[in-house]
């Protein structure tokens, strides 16, 4: 009995030993706070938006670091189901669906016999804080994204700005087409498990927590992984909350997914968190 306990109580002392090891482990990223509570992997400042948007040559009359977006965008009342319904190859069926390969020649006939809606405005290029270079600001809910971008002289993204900013006139299923490629945008990394009650506590716990979740990139990193507009990141890297157009549920609506095994296409959307909920995977743009 007296030889259960000790080995019992080496075993304690040597598992605890090993978890403070690891807590002490050092840290992938450099991370800093921005404001209360969001946060940001350190990197030298990214490249001025002036410079970004004489190299890309779309900011039209938008503000520096902005895409000007016009044109008509295809309406339908029941999100992606309609196009989900041409999808030709399957990676997997059941939520949250990735499709390999939608049909083209059916999307166009479908969609031909949708109404269309004249959109205009203005939306940043990057996730914010939407400079290249820059790592995305995350773990902010929507009430302070909405703030961050009234502050800025902006305004969070429509949900249907934000489509169409992704998938152009055409409709595409993907920023950059119609067949899904895990080498264009940071989408299918591996899933990771995270603590819940890590959130919660001090700020030195959600930062290890955040840095052992972490796969994200700097915005602009991938440069297959963009608009027909000309805007980048739009699937995959980090959801971006924007601004539901429903009077009705919550006003808190996040596209695009992020750069886990999810859906990571222009249309559909995630309408299952309210507008406090923030994660370790989670920002957003502004628009104007």
């Amino acid at each position: 009995m007296r030889a259960s306990i000790a080995l019992l109580t080496i075993a304690i002392v040597v598992g605890a030993s090993l978890a403070g090891a690891e807590e002490k482990k050092p840290l992938n990223y450099e991370w800093r706070e921005v404001g209360t509570n969001h946060w940001q992997i350190k990197t030298p400042p990214g490249e001025a938006p002036e410079t970004t948007d004489a190299a890309e040559k779309n900011r039209g009359d938008c503000p520096a670091g902005m895409v000007d977006v016009k044109g008509k965008m295809v309406q339908t009342s029941i999100g992606d189901e309609l196009q989900k319904a041409v999808c030709t190859t399957w990676i997997n069926r059941q939520f949250p669906e990735r499709c390999a390969s939608f049909d083209k020649e059916k999307w166009a006939a479908a969609k031909a016999k949708l109404p269309k809606k004249d959109m205009r405005f203005c939306i940043d290029r990057f996730e914010y804080p939407n400079r290249k270079g820059e790592y995305p600001i995350i773990y902010v809910n929507w009430h302070e994204s909405k703030q961050i971008c009234e502050k800025a002289g902006k305004r969070l993204c429509t949900e249907d700005e934000w489509t169409f900013a992704c998938e152009g006139e055409e409709a595409l299923p993907y920023p950059y087409g119609y067949d899904r490629d895990k080498d264009a945008c940071l989408v299918d990394k591996s899933w990771r498990w995270f603590d819940q009650s890590a959130y919660g506590k001090t700020k030195d716990v959600i930062i290890r927590e955040l840095d052992k979740l972490w796969q994200g990139v700097p915005s602009g990193s991938l440069s297959k992984c963009k608009s027909p507009f000309g805007v980048y990141d739009m699937t995959g890297n980090i959801d971006e909350y924007t601004q539901s157009i429903s009077p009705t549920g919550s006003p808190a609506i996040l596209k695009g997914g992020y750069w886990g095994p999810v859906r990571t296409r222009c249309r559909p959307s995630t309408r299952a968190h309210g507008p406090e909920h923030a994660f370790y995977q989670q920002g957003f743009r502004c628009c104007k």
